[in-house]
């Protein structure tokens, strides 16, 4: 067993954990910025159309994926916070380059570049969050972490719609990029514990540090969760990318009231879908090893149909309902998805397990889906074209829900 923690390494953990979860709201901020300028983009110079902003997004992930194989392996060999540091920097000083672009190719460079940046960070902050934390307590800190998500995302539409309201797409950018050098220094100050320092023999399956993804190929659980982790990122990303343009376009909210009234829905309902969910689901691990697991599923579940009602009810009185429920039942399985996942493999592997699910979610969800979106709505509509994100969290929310279902009947069997 691992012995009680001591007050020096409670305050090392907490400020690596506020630190990590600073750095993550832009993290997301960079990321969801283009979303909110999509419309302005698409009047600009530039002459962009659906399926160029859709690929803006896609290129950016492209690039995300491909680079985290490459920051899983060295974050499991290699000094974790150095590398945060190196990929803060990179994705800040991308995002502003977006700013000076002057046709699409070099947009879509600087957007894609940002995914070097995400892909060091992604990879190895949630391996880095879990030697500060015990298992039992790995629920809340992730739920902290990724609360930043919602929040983070919903400042891009925000600070992205009311820059660019008063002074431009382009100096939204600017705006966005610039604190990110700042939070590189506070990533390069980071305490890099040992690896598995606050794991058991209990609670740490044996590694395969020379072969990891072959072992994670066979690690079931772990290819269960990230299966139906795909799927949610598929209608995330989707959702993410085209609501405020779907609000503005399609409800005809003006621009700068659809943009910051979406984001302060995702910031009430990210936090509170967030926290909540790392609660319950630590709450609910003292009686089920798989409680990260059933929790999502079943809020997964619960948020397909409001999902649908948001996306394809006419009344106001309707869809904004059924938006903020839904997007409560999407976030309360944010921290505790990833903390499954932490826990279903060894210490000695977890920054490449987290590059495995990354690009596999990636590949399969987000990548594809904000294209996917804009090429149905060029060729039909954008009304039309969303109908397909609630269909993916039914899928996200069944795998979840079968793989706990299998996982518990698997121990009970055993036991």
């Amino acid at each position: 067993m691992t012995a009680a923690p001591s007050p020096v390494a409670i305050r090392t953990a907490r400020a690596g954990l506020l630190v990590l979860t600073l750095i993550n709201l832009f993290n997301y901020l960079d990321r969801w910025i283009v979303a909110a300028l999509a419309e302005s983009m698409k009047r600009s110079e530039l002459h962009l159309s659906d399926t160029q902003l859709g690929f803006l997004m896609t290129g950016f992930l492209f690039v995300y994926l491909l680079a985290a194989p490459l920051f899983g392996t060295l974050g499991d060999t290699r000094s974790r916070n150095r590398l945060l540091a190196i990929g803060v920097a990179l994705w800040s000083v991308a995002t502003a380059l977006a700013g000076l672009a002057r046709n699409y190719v070099g947009l879509f460079a600087a957007r894609a570049a940002v995914g070097v940046g995400e892909a060091a960070y992604g990879t190895i902050s949630p391996a880095l969050l879990a030697d500060y934390f015990p298992r039992q307590q790995r629920g809340r800190a992730f739920s902290i972490f990724f609360a930043a998500v919602p929040i983070g995302s919903a400042l891009g539409y925000i600070v992205g719609g009311l820059v660019d309201r008063y002074f431009g797409w382009r100096q939204a950018f600017f705006v966005a990029g610039v604190p990110g050098l700042i939070l590189a220094a506070f990533a390069l100050r980071l305490y890099d514990p040992p690896r598995g320092n606050q794991d058991t023999a209990e609670d740490s399956p044996p590694g395969h540090t020379g072969r990891s993804y072959q072992a994670l190929l066979h690690n079931r659980p772990y290819l269960l969760t990230v299966l139906g982790y795909a799927a949610y990122t598929f209608a995330i990303g989707a959702l993410a990318f085209w609501t405020p343009t779907f609000l503005e376009r399609v409800r005809g909210i003006p621009k700068a009231h659809a943009t910051v009234q979406f984001g302060a829905i995702v910031v009430v309902t990210g936090f509170v879908g967030t926290y909540a969910g790392g609660w319950i689901g630590d709450r609910l691990l003292r009686s089920s090893r798989h409680a990260y697991l059933w929790l999502s599923g079943v809020s997964t579940l619960l948020a397909a149909p409001l999902t649908l009602v948001a996306l394809a009810a006419p009344q106001a009185q309707a869809y904004w309902p059924a938006i903020v429920v839904a997007e409560l039942c999407l976030f309360a399985s944010t921290g505790p998805i990833n903390s499954a996942i932490v826990n279903e493999v060894s210490p000695a592997m977890r920054a490449t397990a987290m590059a495995l699910c990354i690009f596999t979610i990636h590949i399969l969800g987000d990548v594809p889906s904000p294209s996917v979106v804009g090429m149905i709505s060029d060729a039909r509509s954008l009304s039309e074209a969303v109908l397909i994100i609630p269909a993916a969290v039914l899928i996200g929310g069944l795998i979840w829900t079968y793989a706990a279902w299998s996982l518990s009947r698997a121990h009970k069997a055993v036991a």
